[in-house]
């Protein structure tokens, strides 16, 4: 019941504003011509899982049949994803509800005996109580809201959960693709400028066929052809023998972790039933989320070996992105370097980072960074290394700036302390943070921008030009405005207030000019200070 390959039950809003509903097929066929906007039941948490999803399935389907162009026909898409599933002529992994327990329906494993139709015993009524997003009736986000779904909610839910969930808990066990069951699964690729939806999906599928080589060299224990690919259509008890070996997967194979059916009530509307198991479906921990994830980067920094990384709570904080990028600690995923064409092409393309943050029995955050990569910087991706050119400079701008917040945070601090250093103390420190984050939004906000003005620049003096007017205007200023929000806004008796604004400023610019801040950018006479 409800095939995905025939009958329209996924909805989307495309370019001409109207809102359709498409099957499967369909849904690639407008991809392909960028036509889609936006899918109204997908959460913002859900778009890599669905990204990475129609990515995987259509990349896997192009590559058994031949292709290295993809098909612009929803009939011709409905055939090559059907080569996936050749023994099931019926479409039973393509159906959302298929009563017969030992077949499996889309996302949902089937059993190996309608006896296992016991051990499913939990309900779910609600997709997004389904759904990976650990959610509590003390926050805004409440579960079990969703109670007049659609169909494509379930869709959604299914495939968040299949590709994206951690450990959830005694017998709900996580995905292969992610470092331990509290890690996550980041993504990080380029994606075209100016393209929307399907202009995403189109360049990460070409560059997924193209990358295939170099996968299967890194991560030699997968097969070359003949791999599994779509793990939902293999009976699954949940014991400990079953657990799938990478060396017998496809490299782009699209996983499950939890045993779970949907079904349908009396009254018509769809629910969910689902059980445990005794081991994770893919066995994998030894690899620590390393598995070839396209999206993922590897983090080299432990001795005892490499590791998919877990982004932390906090997200794409400049610091990190620029970490990401340019230090050797990291490696790049595949979909994060441009393809041969792109690599020729003077057009610039964009960097699109996405994370949900879990942590221990929650949510930390869903993360989602997008950031313009001019031609240079996209020629840079290629050939990286931990001590070039992009890194030392992006090195050094990190350095400049925090020895701002320093000087910007011991000049708070003094005016809270009434403009008497040696009666600094923690809760002055703690007065002193707003502000400092204040000033991180603010470098953040044009920090990579910034950064590609620099290296883009012909010459070591041109360069020293850009970043010191950067410096200047982006850095230094901003904090002396905010030196200035701070001492007018903190608390400070009457009687101390003067002498605390003298000090504080005082200090603020004459730490700048010290060799603790950055005299060379005070060595021309005349510079004006403020305050």
């Amino acid at each position: 019941m409800h095939n995905l390959l025939t009958e329209s039950l996924i909805r989307y809003d495309n370019s001409a504003g109207n809102r359709v509903k498409a099957s499967l097929s369909e849904m690639y066929e407008a991809l392909m011509s960028d036509s889609v906007d936006a899918f109204p039941a997908l959460r913002p948490h859900q778009r890599h899982a669905c990204h990475a999803f129609l990515v995987q399935l259509g990349a896997m389907a192009m590559h058994r049949a031949g292709m290295d162009e993809p098909p612009t026909e929803a009939t011709e898409w409905a055939g090559l994803i059907r080569g996936l599933t050749p023994d099931s002529p019926d479409d039973e992994p393509w159906h959302m509800v298929v009563e017969d327990i030992t077949r499996p329906a889309f996302m949902q494993p089937p059993a190996r005996s309608q006896e296992r139709a016991e051990d499913y015993k939990n309900s779910v009524y609600t997709p997004d109580e389904l759904d990976m997003l650990v959610t509590s009736k003390d926050h805004d986000l409440k579960s079990a809201v969703a109670q007049r779904a659609g169909i494509d909610d379930w869709i959604f839910a299914l495939i968040t959960l299949q590709t994206m969930e951690g450990f959830g808990g005694a017998g709900n066990y996580g995905i292969s693709r992610m470092n331990g069951g509290l890690g996550n699964r980041p993504a990080f690729a380029l994606a075209p400028a100016d393209g929307g939806l399907g202009a995403h999906v189109r360049r990460d599928i070409l560059a997924l066929l193209e990358c295939r080589p170099e996968i299967l060299k890194q991560n030699a224990h997968y097969p070359e052809n003949d791999g599994m690919t779509l793990l939902w259509t293999l009976p699954w008890d949940g014991t400990t023998g079953e657990a799938l070996q990478l060396g017998n997967l496809d490299p782009f194979y699209i996983e499950i972790c939890r045993r779970v059916r949907l079904r349908i009530d009396d009254d018509g509307s769809i629910y969910g039933i689902r059980t445990t198991s005794k081991a994770a479906r893919i066995d994998a921990k030894s690899l620590n989320g390393v598995t070839g994830d396209p999206w993922a980067p590897t983090d080299f920094r432990d001795k005892k070996g490499a590791k998919v990384l877990t982004l932390p709570a906090g997200g794409f904080h400049y610091r990190r992105v620029k970490d990401y990028l340019t230090s050797g600690d990291y490696g790049s995923p595949e979909l994060l370097r441009p393809t041969a064409a792109e690599a020729q092409s003077g057009d610039n393309m964009q960097l699109v980072a996405r994370a949900m943050v879990r942590g221990q029995g929650k949510t930390e955050g869903y993360y989602e960074r997008a950031i313009l990569i001019r031609s240079k910087l996209k020629s840079a991706m290629l050939r990286r290394t931990a001590d070039d050119d992009l890194a030392a400079i992006a090195q050094r701008r990190v350095e400049d700036v925090a020895r701002v917040q320093r000087i910007l945070s011991h000049a708070i601090q003094v005016f809270a302390a009434r403009g008497e250093p040696d009666r600094v103390n923690a809760e002055h420190r703690a007065l002193a943070r707003p502000w400092l984050d204040r000033l991180d939004a603010m470098v953040d906000d044009r920090f990579f921008e910034a950064l590609q003005d620099e290296f883009e620049a012909d010459d070591e003096d041109t360069r020293k030009e850009v970043r010191d007017s950067w410096l200047m205007d982006g850095v230094v200023e901003p904090a002396r405005d905010l030196l200035l929000d701070a001492t007018e806004s903190l608390p400070c008796p009457a009687i101390y207030r003067y002498k605390a604004q003298v000090n504080a400023q005082g200090l603020f610019e004459g730490r700048l000019r010290g060799n603790s801040g950055l005299p060379a950018l005070f060595e021309q006479d005349g510079t004006e200070v403020k305050g």
